[in-house]
């Protein structure tokens, strides 16, 4: 199945070869992946992985090993966000 990633700021760097826009992929999943297995695919650190969200919905971080994924799906992860 296909899923859109959104890696942004610092987690851009993680994105494969073929992002678009500099924070977006396509990318291939197999059926069943859960958003931490994606988290684990692309070597993203579980502590960067501050704000995640399906398709807009925030998922909490005790949800995100069990929550599967579905085909066409758009999986937004945001770094932890710091300013003054």
């Amino acid at each position: 199945m296909q899923v859109t990633l959104k890696l942004f700021a610092s987690l851009a760097t993680y994105l494969p070869p073929n992002k678009k826009n500099g924070i977006e992929a396509e990318i291939e999943v197999a059926d069943g992946s859960s958003i931490g297995d994606m988290i684990k695919l692309y070597n993203i650190p579980s502590k960067s992985a501050h704000l995640v969200m399906v398709n807009g919905v925030y998922i909490k971080p005790d949800q995100r090993d069990q929550y599967v994924l579905k085909d066409k799906d758009a999986l937004a992860i945001c770094p932890p966000v710091a300013g003054g």
